[in-house]
């Protein structure tokens, strides 16, 4: 398969002691088909700078010094694309694996919704976690509903409410009007905040069936009732709850969706508190997140490395 490079756009990879094997399989995949290539580490131990001078890539990196959590990594990578001229971004994790054709095929089913005068918010790739039997499908919120958007065809291009941020192709000119990711939830629900940020100021986001990521959701899943159910640890699962929680108190978010999402995050709370190992320190640190959440107590929790 050709690959096209699509100068328009620019990568941001946002890095805190990645695995290096995996980082330099994204790189081979996504520099040929990129821009400028941004990365953004977040304090890894293992000196991000100097491995990548010994590798044979071309990329540029930011070097934060400190964990300043995701949020802030894609601000910079966001604001050093706009400096590059950019018309849109392309966020990843370090853990992700696109497809050869995965960023044409977003920006082509972005300037076709852009064209036919829809206010775009994102466009993003099926994700495939091979640890699970399926790809994860697109989701939204249909009254008190929840609907897992399935692919009825391999080109389709579903609605969603929000897409995960890896793989996420943004138009500059919705983060000029939406604003950039919110700083304070650190990590988790960034991308989601995000999503109905802009949903609630009129931009739709996109589900595209024919771009495809290999990615792997969470830990280790689990095992339950025939499916594999993805899991944090502890520290996660306590921004998780917190940042949930913060969200379902912000006066413009719609009354349907923090009852249908949280109505999945108490059963998340028992299900964790039940299944995951260990059960007490999952149970206080999601417990802990909920009160932190209620008090408005954000930002990185102390403690986190």
């Amino acid at each position: 398969m050709q690959i096209e490079r699509q100068p328009e756009v620019s990568g941001i990879i946002v890095t805190y002691n990645p695995d290096l094997k995996g980082l330099k399989s994204l790189l081979d995949a996504i520099v040929p088909q990129l821009g400028p290539v941004i990365i953004v580490d977040n304090g890894s131990k293992a000196d991000i700078g100097t491995w990548l001078r010994e590798q044979d890539v071309h990329v540029e990196i930011v070097a934060l010094g400190d964990n300043l959590g995701i949020a802030k990594a894609q601000n910079v990578g966001i604001e050093r694309a706009r400096a590059h001229g950019s018309r849109f971004v392309l966020l990843l994790d370090q853990d992700s694996l696109p497809a050869p054709d995965m960023v044409v095929t977003l920006l082509a089913a972005a300037k076709a919704q852009i064209s036919n005068g829809v206010k775009l918010g994102c466009v993003g790739p099926r994700y495939e976690d091979t640890r699970q039997n399926n790809p994860p499908p697109f989701i939204r919120t249909n009254g008190f509903r929840l609907e897992r958007q399935a692919c009825a065809t391999p080109d389709a291009v579903v609605d969603v409410d929000y897409l995960i941020a890896s793989g996420c192709l943004i138009p500059m000119g919705t983060l000029d009007d939406v604003g950039g990711m919110r700083e304070e939830l650190f990590i988790d629900y960034v991308d989601i905040e995000w999503g109905l940020r802009a949903q609630q100021k009129g931009y739709r986001s996109f589900g595209v069936c024919a771009a495809l990521m290999k990615h792997d959701l969470g830990d280790e899943p689990i095992l339950f009732l025939g499916r594999q159910i993805p899991v944090h640890g502890p520290l996660r699962h306590y921004y998780h709850f917190r940042n949930a929680v913060w969200l379902y108190r912000q006066p413009w978010l719609r009354f349907n969706w923090k009852v249908v999402d949280g109505s999945r995050l108490l059963r998340k709370y028992v299900f964790y508190s039940l299944m995951t190992v260990p059960r007490v320190q999952h149970a206080k640190m999601m417990t802990t997140g909920i009160f932190h959440g209620l008090s408005g107590k954000m930002g990185k929790k102390a403690g986190n490395g």
